[in-house]
């Protein structure tokens, strides 16, 4: 477009009458070329410059800021209008929920972090909890029993329960006294839910994979649930806090090693090589005790619980836990493990496998003395890693391992003998490449005469020892305390070192390489099963649902495992397969 025809031929009315107006004031031009040049007639022009004479001040142009100013405007009016309304509803004793939510109907959005923000700024403190009588009148969720043993209706019904697979669990926990191996340890009770009732209870969230405590809010109105733990309902969230709450530290340690004895009675196998890990439970709260740990998921140190495993290599069962651990104490936890296996066993663990700087050298020795073979990395640094570069490719030779990817499975080792500070005698050293690593796993061991392939093999499961815990960890939902319930960490292990013990006998009763198969998957082929339960004056039936994997239960005998409940009032309990 012509820039001089921009003024001359003006496109919208408003710029028309300024450049009319500007040429008969400024450029003097009469009224008549005017308003012949610019289309208007000489009447209705000769009323336009009388107008603008009496009023000059005409906005021709616009503000560039005129919209941002109605803008705040506006903002500044709803702001007003939201802080009026808040004030308004607190003063009616609503909470900051309660206050979102009434803003919402009235189209104001708002979340509670911000009507909280402006109450501060108000100056209204926080309101006290509130019993639910004293709450608005809103739809709420059904309100469930409290649980009470005394309540437990045991009258003839049936029904149908979310949690059936739980109930292949029973002919174990009758075969073990809990109630009595929770009085020796000392774990408190009350007449409404005596300790044994509590802790099935809480075993029943473990056994089913739940990923929080919280959780059970959700599932309180399903009686399979609470008649497994024999109470009438399952306890809420607030009973599992102050549970764990009330439960003394020393007391776990008495309950790990009954619950060990039990296992081995009821026909637990236990292997001789054993994977021990450091696993750190990250901690959002504030507290100046807990130390910072590093966490591997996030590959940073931060605060958080350190707890100690032991995974038994060959039936991938937790064996042993420990989470009251120092810094300044652990590197001696390994030899606590030895101490509690021992006690427990009568013999010594035969190998042990760890990650570098799990010990110490002296720690190590000690090992050795005992006669207990164990394999290690050893922390490379720059020195030792050019070394390996200097050597000539003859030095190394190529060996072929089993049970791993079959890209890394002919490495290249370096086998010599080496000595360390703090450490009687000589220890082997193994260096490997093309293990899939940019630099050389390097191992120290003292089995001097294990050929390096059996080593490599045996240590190349490391990858599958961390992710064998960490499935446990994982399904068991240990790394799932920072929920809404808080839960001690001592209890969450104890947790789940019973309910591992209960998956490992599942798996070998069922077998079919069940037995060594993932917690995981025992659950989804055999526990993740709804049932119809029948409560008649005698026996309990439970009745599965139809699936795949339940020829396997029939044929490992669950369907002849009638036995008699003490918690459940003596009922017989029979299993039934459709």
């Amino acid at each position: 477009m012509d820039a001089k025809r921009f003024f001359l031929e003006p496109g919208t009315p408003l710029h028309r009458q300024y450049e009319a107006l500007r040429a008969y004031f400024v450029d003097e031009v009469s009224s008549a070329d005017v308003a012949k040049r610019f289309g208007y007639t000489a009447g209705s022009f000769r009323v336009m410059c009388s107008l603008f004479r009496k009023n000059p001040v005409r906005q021709f142009f616009a503000d560039p800021n005129e919209k941002r100013r109605v803008a705040m405007e506006k903002k500044e009016s709803k702001g007003d209008r939201l802080r009026t309304n808040v004030v308004a509803l607190r003063k009616q004793n609503l909470s900051i929920y309660d206050i979102s939510s009434a803003l919402r109907r009235e189209g104001l959005v708002l979340s509670p972090a911000g009507v909280s923000l402006i109450l501060k700024e108000e100056g209204f403190a926080r309101l006290p909890r509130r019993r639910d009588e004293e709450r608005p009148a809103t739809t709420r969720p059904q309100v469930a029993a409290v649980a009470d043993v005394r309540e437990l209706d045991l009258s003839p019904r049936t029904f149908r329960t979310q949690f059936g697979g739980i109930f292949l669990f029973v002919p174990y926990l009758n075969a073990v006294p809990l109630q009595a191996m929770l009085d020796e340890a000392e774990f408190p009770g009350t007449a409404m839910v005596p300790a044994a009732h509590a802790m099935r209870s809480l075993l029943a969230l473990k056994l089913f994979g739940n990923a929080r405590h919280s959780h059970i809010m959700s599932h309180v109105l399903d009686e399979g649930l609470g008649l497994f733990a024999g109470l009438n309902v399952i306890p809420k969230r607030a009973f599992l806090t102050e549970y764990s709450c009330r439960l003394p530290a020393e007391c776990h340690q008495s309950f790990m090693r009954s619950w060990f004895d039990a296992m081995s009675r009821l026909g637990l196998k236990r292997g001789v090589s054993f994977d021990l890990d450091f696993h750190t439970i990250p901690f959002h709260g504030e507290d100046a005790l807990v130390e910072k740990h590093y966490v591997s998921k996030r590959s940073r140190r931060q605060k958080g619980i350190l707890g100690f495993l032991v995974q038994d290599a060959d039936r991938r069962v937790f064996c042993y836990a420990n989470c009251d651990i120092r810094k300044e104490d652990q590197a001696d936890e390994i030899l606590r493990f030895v101490e509690f296996w021992k006690s427990r066993t009568g013999r010594l663990p035969e190998e042990l496998v760890f990650d570098s700087q799990f010990t110490t050298h002296t720690n190590l020795n000690r090992l050795n003395q005992m006669g207990i073979l164990f394999i290690t990395l050893r922390r490379r640094n720059r020195r030792m890693l050019e070394r390996f570069r200097a050597m000539e490719p003859t030095a190394w030779r190529r060996i072929h391992i089993d049970g791993i990817s079959r890209k890394y499975a002919n490495p290249r080792v370096f086998d010599e003998r080496i000595e360390l500070d703090d450490y009687d005698g000589p220890l082997r050293q193994i260096a490997v490449e093309d293990l899939g690593h940019d630099e050389p796993t390097i191992l120290i061991t003292n089995q001097l005469r294990r050929s390096p392939t059996k080593l490599v093999e045996r240590y190349a499961q490391r990858m599958v020892i961390e992710n064998g815990i960490s499935d446990g960890i994982d399904f068991f939902h240990m790394d799932a305390l920072s929920s809404a319930v808080p839960m001690k960490v001592n209890l969450d292990l104890q947790l789940t070192l019973m309910a591992s013990g209960l998956y490992r006998l599942l798996g070998a009763q069922v077998g079919n390489g069940y037995e060594t198969a993932r917690s995981q998957t025992i659950f989804r082929d055999f526990v993740q099963a709804t049932a119809q339960v029948s409560v008649s004056k005698k026996e309990m039936v439970v009745r599965f649902q139809k699936r795949a994997h339940n020829p396997l239960l029939l044929a490992a005998g669950f369907a002849k495992k009638d036995v008699k409940v003490p918690w459940l009032d003596n009922r017989t309990l029979r299993l039934v397969f459709g």
